[in-house]
């Protein structure tokens, strides 16, 4: 496996491992996978990686910004995904480790994840990778008309913005 930069021809990959989490229900809010104009719109330009595997794109991570003001550039919120037939290989923990070295050198201090508490995988590689849990958002939105909790975990960078 070797972990890339994402290309723009990676997105129907990218799309279709977004769809699979979302068909999990316990991966995000969103219902359906975003179109590229979206999807490209949504995350920031750098910190966008991609796993791959036999020349199949099999995971991805990207970073999104949590706010437009200055002060909050260095703080970035992590999107990862894994293709279902490649979970529970250590494709996540690669990804998020190697979206934790780009965003350094970035120069983003703190990131930032939001899962269901459900998702034991993505939370188990977040712990892995320095992640701390800051909390639990109660109720936080419906999915399928449920109320659901989001954990939100933090991790802070021990080489920028010390």
């Amino acid at each position: 496996m070797k972990i890339r930069n994402f290309k723009k021809s990676d997105f129907t990959s990218v799309k279709s491992i977004y769809q699979q989490g979302i068909d999990t229900g316990n991966a995000t809010f969103q219902k359906k996978a975003k179109g590229w104009n979206e999807w490209n719109s949504s995350f920031l330009t750098t910190c966008r990686i991609v796993a791959e595997l036999n020349d199949e794109v099999v995971g991805w991570a990207v970073l999104s910004a949590i706010s437009n003001r200055c002060v909050y550039n260095g703080v970035a919120e992590v999107s990862i995904y894994i293709a279902k037939n490649y979970a529970n290989n250590g494709i996540g923990n690669s990804l998020l480790s190697e979206l934790i070295s780009t965003s350094e050198n970035e120069g983003i201090w703190t990131l930032q994840a939001g899962m269901f508490p459900e998702n034991e995988a993505s939370i188990a590689i977040h712990f892995k990778n320095g992640f701390e849990k800051i909390g639990i958002r109660k109720n936080l939105g419906k999915l399928n008309d449920e109320w659901r909790d989001v954990l939100f975990l933090e991790r802070r960078s021990k080489i920028v913005g010390i």
